[in-house]
């Protein structure tokens, strides 16, 4: 089994026209096929644990892919169960089928979930709902999770863990809290992202034998160092300072000094041939005795010819604050906003239609809270579906967007839209949004476009809190500046050798796996791994 690499991501929408497309003839049946795939990594997860497997099976075409992968295991000598509460009489008629197969194998049912065998299940299996669930889990199938979720046991969802929806990541209520996740055809925005990945564990993707590509075009993508990696160019050894460009970082009002600082830090450490921090308080120190090599100006004195500048860090939302922001706004070099500069946009209706109005290219790097300014909206409606606000940003302000949180979303003005799975929980703590903006405008600078500059950013700020987790560093009471070191690392690591080789290891893609044939990148062009 090999590790992830760039995958298309699609919604439940798609996959079920994918389904429609594929299901007349098909051989083996996709039922089959599915349910054989699960089976494999359930075999996988009990091969070296005795006793029975209980499987959960539900009322519709879930419960026959948990129908077949009960079969499969009794065929192969393992002991499997299965609680169904169902009307045999009312199952699609491809779950009737995979039941009858189930119990002409030799298997048995139950109305309710069965008692624990006397040492326990080797594995407990939830084939409850799939990705139609549209509504909260009620009455038994929520006694059924909720006796599910305690058991002392692997814990294997198939497809997604039921009560998770599949689009956005939310839970409305109870949801299977798995810790492996066996998925079909293409990954789905709901288990990377909000409250997906908490709840599927480790996720094993199937294709079961279809290239989703061949029947719907993906508009969304798993994040992996092979989108970028047309960028990640070694530097010659004939090189200067001016190669690399000039970065201006705008911040850093009476006590937010240290964002606009953080900020340039990491513009520095990643290859910035020249950083200037313009720093709003009158009292700020004339020199950062950390890193000398920033040059750090009043914030009305930023050299007048950059490459690149992200305004936002400690900017405030005063009057002077908004005077240099829209002067900002009207540059002809590639802009981030982060922070105040998006607080200050989300009220000025002037300064919105400035920003969206822009020929050169615009960067937005906002949280939930920000997100919900900038359209209007509360932050839950940000969250009920972010892939969705991400789009409306980028289209409404014409800017490659991040909404950043649990599986950041970056969205394109062209529709395009990518998940990035890298990071962890230790990465929500103050400042992380400043090195987040340095890492960015410094690829700006360095003259990548702003799409792939904030694809590649974001990926390498979790990767680089990725590495000092698994180095004993975090992630409780991981620091923002810590992460700049090892961003200067990763990056580096990325320019020295085959990113599909550097990033590809489970412990730094998000714990996925997959059996796939080369993916189409965003660009169209096959990317072999």
């Amino acid at each position: 089994m090999s590790t992830l690499s760039v995958l298309p991501v699609y919604t439940v929408r798609d996959i079920r026209e994918i389904e429609r497309q594929c299901l007349p003839g098909a051989q083996p049946p996709l039922m089959e096929r599915a349910g054989c795939a699960a089976a494999r990594d359930a075999a996988r997860l009990i091969e070296s644990r005795p006793g029975p497997v209980l499987v959960a099976c539900g009322p519709g075409n879930n419960g026959g892919d948990g129908f077949v992968l009960a079969r499969e295991l009794l065929r192969h000598g393992r002991e499997a169960v299965v609680a169904f509460a169902g009307d045999p009489a009312r199952l699609p008629e491809d779950a009737a089928r995979a039941r009858a197969s189930f119990l002409h194998a030799g298997g048995k049912t139950f109305a309710d979930l069965p008692p624990a065998p006397e040492n326990g299940w080797a594995l407990v299996v939830d084939a409850l709902f799939g990705i139609g669930l549209q509504r909260p889990i009620v009455g038994q199938y929520r006694d059924w999770i909720g006796a599910l979720d305690a058991i002392s046991a692997p814990r294997l969802a198939v497809d997604v863990p039921s009560g998770l929806d599949a689009d956005t990541g939310r839970v409305p209520g109870v949801c299977f809290r798995a810790t492996h996740t066996t998925t079909f055809i293409a990954l789905k925005p709901g288990l990377l992202t909000l409250d997906g990945p908490d709840y599927c564990g480790e996720i094993s993707f199937q294709s079961i034998g279809i290239d989703p590509s061949a029947h719907v075009a993906a508009a969304g993508w798993r994040v992996a160092p092979e989108i970028f990696s047309a960028w990640l160019v070694p530097r010659p050894r004939n090189a200067h300072k001016g190669m690399y460009g000039d970065a201006g970082v705008l911040g850093g009002d009476i006590g937010m000094t240290g964002a606009a600082l953080l900020a340039a830090r990491a513009a520095l450490l990643l290859g910035a041939g020249r950083v200037y921090a313009g720093i709003l308080d009158p009292g700020a120190p004339a020199c950062d005795p950390a890193h000398p090599e920033l040059m750090l100006r009043p914030a009305g004195q930023l050299p007048a010819r950059l490459d690149a500048l992200a305004a936002g860090p400690g900017l405030g939302t005063g009057a002077r604050a908004r005077h240099l922001l829209q002067e900002a706004i009207g540059r002809d070099i590639s802009l981030l906003l982060d922070a105040d500069a998006l607080n200050i946009v989300s009220r000025d209706p002037a300064l919105a239609e400035a920003l969206a109005a822009r020929q050169a290219a615009t960067v937005l790097t906002p949280h939930p809270a920000e997100a919900g300014r900038l359209l209007a909206v509360p932050t839950d409606e940000i969250q009920a579906d972010r892939r969705a606000a991400a789009l409306e940003l980028a289209r409404r302000y014409r800017a490659c967007t991040v909404l950043k949180g649990c599986g950041s979303l970056i969205a394109t003005p062209e529709g395009r839209w990518y998940i990035n799975t890298t990071g962890h929980s230790g990465m929500a703590s103050a400042g992380m949004g400043d090195v987040l903006s340095g890492l960015v405008l410094a690829l700006l600078a360095q003259g990548w476009p702003a799409g792939m500059a904030l694809i590649a950013g974001v990926h390498l700020h979790g990767a680089a809190a990725g590495r000092l987790a698994r180095a004993g560093i975090g992630p409780v009471g991981l620091g923002a500046s810590e992460t700049i070191i090892a961003a200067r690392e990763v990056f580096n690591d990325w320019l020295c050798a085959d990113p599909s080789v550097s990033q590809g290891r489970l412990a730094e893609t998000g714990g996925i796996r997959d059996q796939e044939s080369p993916i189409p990148d965003s660009r169209g062009l096959t990317l072999n791994k």
